[in-house]
């Protein structure tokens, strides 16, 4: 009985690898669409179960591609929908995953209007994100991260090493900041090329992001942004020499603005509760210069 068990599970996962190879000649990997197909279904598995973190929600998968994620979150019991902007992968989730029916969403994720997925209910993000986007799609979760909740998936290594890494960490920077006021960030486990196809030039990693209890930053939002990313674009620079740059013109910074000790410290050396203390100390300078 142990040897027709485990004929059947060598049986099973050969099958789903033939499906898989099977669809990669009618799906071509596009370079101008920065895909790069996971053949791993260990490692599908393992992608697609992070979303189990995040109870209940419904589920919406980017870039699902030929679906070697997609046959695993299927599966969960919660409303799931992908969204695709590749035609030709469109057309094969079409033919492959019958169940998903009216939920194949052919579209820009980045152009999509997130209230409208779910009707404006809450949901997790999740894919096998394009390494060249990834950041934008991040950037769009901060824009909605009343609706996101939870968002998992695999982007880049180094670019989930900035997202997790704390300050002073040669790695902290705008993306660390900027995603870690709002949520917790989990590195989970690195991907190696060779279970891609193509295979990337870069190692991948899996992460999780889930909300935090901030409501209120305690500044002003969009001066945060601003002021984190004008400092990291400088980032070996003293934040006295750096933020000079939001002081210009009409609006020129006091000498005792540049004499405060936080002054002499590089932006690398800033927890998020300094840089919220910074954001405000810069719009009342703002403000005062204004008068």
């Amino acid at each position: 009985m142990r040897v027709l068990a485990a004929f059947f599970v060598i049986y099973l996962v050969f099958h789903s690898i033939c499906i898989i190879f099977a669809a990669m000649k009618q799906v071509r990997p596009k370079k101008n669409l920065g895909q790069h197909f996971l053949t791993d279904l260990n490692i599908a598995k393992q992608i697609a179960d992070t979303v189990d973190a995040c109870p209940g929600l419904p589920v919406l998968e980017v870039g699902p591609g030929m679906g070697v994620m997609t046959q695993f979150l299927v599966e969960k019991p919660r409303p799931f929908k992908v969204v695709e902007i590749d035609r030709e992968s469109v057309a094969y989730l079409q033919e492959h995953f019958p169940r998903l029916s009216n939920n194949i969403i052919g579209g820009d994720f980045l152009r999509m209007d997130l209230n409208e997925v779910f009707d404006g209910q809450q949901f997790v993000l999740t894919g096998n994100y394009p390494y060249d986007i990834s950041s934008q799609i991040f950037f769009k979760m901060l824009d909605n991260k009343d609706l996101i909740p939870c968002c998992t998936g695999m982007i880049q290594h180094e670019v989930a090493v900035r997202m997790a890494s704390q300050p002073g960490n040669k790695q902290y920077g705008i993306l660390s900041v900027l995603i870690q006021a709002w949520y917790h960030v989990e590195y989970l486990f690195m991907v190696e090329p060779g279970v891609f196809n193509p295979p990337p030039k870069v190692k991948s990693a899996v992460i999780r992001m889930t909300r935090n209890e901030v409501t209120d930053l305690g500044c002003d939002e969009q001066l945060f942004k601003r002021v984190v990313k004008t400092v990291f674009n400088q980032r070996r620079k003293m934040l006295r020499v750096s933020l000079r740059q939001i002081f210009t013109g009409d609006h020129p910074a006091s000498a005792e603005f540049f004499e405060d000790e936080m002054m002499t410290r590089r932006p690398e050396q800033l927890s998020i509760p300094e840089f919220v203390e910074l954001t405000n100390k810069v719009e009342k300078e703002l403000f005062a210069s204004t008068i």
